[in-house]
């Protein structure tokens, strides 16, 4: 016999409510107990069929009838959503709620496994409010409660997706959905930023606020953790002001209050981050970002030098004065604890002449009114250091410890003097000077003489690890011709010159 009025030629299923007396009977017998994708034949006999009537035109009286049946879809107007948890992160701070924007990837199925759509074909999330009506009712609750980096399938029911109308060519009327769904991140149009404290140090004198320039490391990664972003990979911490938007806004509070060598989880969401745009082509659009960073230093602009007393001898009463000749140890390390340079490297402690510009500011500063045998820790910043430049072997940017010891030191002579005498010079000081008496001072006379002076303490040289070229230098300024001697027209105080010179001013 043939077919009679077959689904297949029709390009449509057809869908009815079983045993409740609108199928004919054999139908309806023959139909309970199948699953979907099961494939049965079945004989209905005429008085399971349309009887001695038959259907005019198309099935004759007292007909045997024959059908060959695949279930498709099965479903009850009491079923309810069916979820079934895939995957499940360990970690789960937050779930999704009704009036959350979310961000997902899915694969979109028929009951019997007819694919239909899916947001990886497209290469991007799709991308919804939950609980607003943007979604179909199904998967407005399926949603509901999930974590972001879990996998869900949502079984929905016709009455709770597309119903008797279906969905364009790809969804018939009355079927079933399936939801293969990956939750990728989740957020509220409310929300502030996150703050993890992953590790803070035990000892914190100072937290960031508005105004601080910060350097910290940090790695930026999405909610599903893919990284976007690491400073690490730069080799280069990331330097900027906070609270002054040079920064995305979740950043700037992120970093407010954070410690000297702190580590943090900042979470945030896009309207703090890059919004609905995203950046370039690593940071979609409406992505919440996470940033672990780790913070090596801050300081402000108006900062001066910190300096900590460790250990100071007693009764010491003379300290050291700018033009002191200075010998002192060292360590030089970053606030995290990375050593830079220690004097203890060397055979031979650090010199230097103070308010010469022989070392950096700050450390100057640090090492004024010290009492020999006094040990610091010396806190500067760059502005009195190395600068936004920095120098070999130091940052940009850097604050820099130093634990300085005072070894020695020697009083110092007024700038642009480098020999002062304790009392009046002699009154015939270049008969004096010239030792032979032939009217002339060469080299050996002069750095006799000037020794003999500093034997008898008369006076002082300009303190120095070399007196040697010291002496040298004075003997070149008197030298004001440069033929190897010097005469008594020559020979002048550093005194008298700077009175002519103030006449000459004048």
């Amino acid at each position: 016999m043939s077919p009679f009025l077959p689904s297949y030629d029709r390009g449509a299923t057809v869908a009815g409510v079983v045993g409740v007396g609108r199928l004919i009977t054999g139908m309806d017998r023959g139909l309970q107990g199948m699953c979907v994708n099961e494939r049965r034949h079945l004989i209905v006999p005429p008085h399971l069929g349309y009887g001695s009537i038959g259907v005019a035109g198309m099935i004759p009286p007292d007909a045997t009838l024959y059908f060959d049946v695949i279930m498709l879809d099965i479903w009850n107007k009491e079923d309810k959503l069916q979820i079934t948890t895939l995957h499940k992160p360990e970690r789960c701070n937050r779930t999704v709620e009704n009036s959350d924007f979310v961000r997902y990837h899915y694969n979109g199925t028929l009951l019997d496994g007819t694919h239909f759509d899916s947001s990886y074909s497209k290469d991007s999330t799709y991308d919804t409010y939950v609980g607003t009506g943007w979604l179909i009712k199904g998967m407005d609750e399926g949603l509901l409660g999930m974590c972001a980096g879990e996998k869900r399938r949502i079984i929905i029911p016709p009455f709770l997706a597309y119903g008797e109308k279906g969905y364009g060519t790809v969804i018939p009327p009355q079927a079933s959905l399936v939801f293969d769904v990956l939750l990728v991140d989740l957020h509220n149009p409310k929300d502030g930023i996150s703050l993890e404290h992953l590790e803070v140090p035990a000892s914190c004198k100072r937290k960031a606020v508005t105004g601080d320039f910060v350097r910290y490391h940090y790695n930026g990664t999405l909610m599903d953790g893919m990284l976007f972003d690491s400073s690490y990979s730069r080799n280069h911490t990331y330097d900027t002001y906070i609270g002054k938007g040079y920064v995305i806004p979740g950043m700037d509070q992120g970093l407010q209050g954070v410690c000297v060598g702190e580590k943090r989880r900042i979470i945030v969401p896009p309207h703090l981050g890059y919004g609905e745009n995203g950046a370039g082509n690593k940071i979609p659009g409406s992505a919440v970002l996470i940033f672990d960073i780790h913070v090596i230093d801050f300081h402000n602009p108006l900062d001066s030098v910190e300096i900590e007393t460790l250990s100071r001898p007693e009764g010491c009463n003379v300290t050291t004065q700018e033009r002191d000749f200075v010998r002192y140890h060292y360590n030089c390390s970053l606030l995290d604890g990375t050593k830079l340079f220690s004097s203890h490297d060397y055979n031979h402690p650090q010199e230097a002449t103070l308010g010469t510009s022989k070392v950096i500011d700050g450390l100057n500063t640090g090492l004024l009114n010290m009492c020999v045998g006094e040990k610091r820790v010396i806190i500067i910043p760059p502005h009195l250091g190395h600068g936004e430049n920095g120098a070999r072997g130091v940052p940009g940017s850097a604050v820099l410890r130093f634990e300085v010891e005072l070894l020695s030191r020697e009083e110092g002579v007024p700038e642009g003097y480098l020999f002062i005498w304790h009392g009046d010079p002699p009154a015939n000081l270049y008969e004096d000077m010239d030792l032979n008496k032939d009217g002339e001072i060469p080299p050996e006379e002069f750095s006799t003489f000037i020794k003999a002076q500093l034997t008898e303490g008369k006076g002082r040289l300009m303190p120095s690890s070399d007196p040697e070229t010291v002496i040298a230098d004075m003997f070149q300024n008197q030298d004001r011709n440069q033929d190897g001697k010097i005469t008594a027209e020559e020979l002048k105080l550093k005194s008298d010159e700077d009175q002519e010179r103030i006449h000459e001013e004048l």
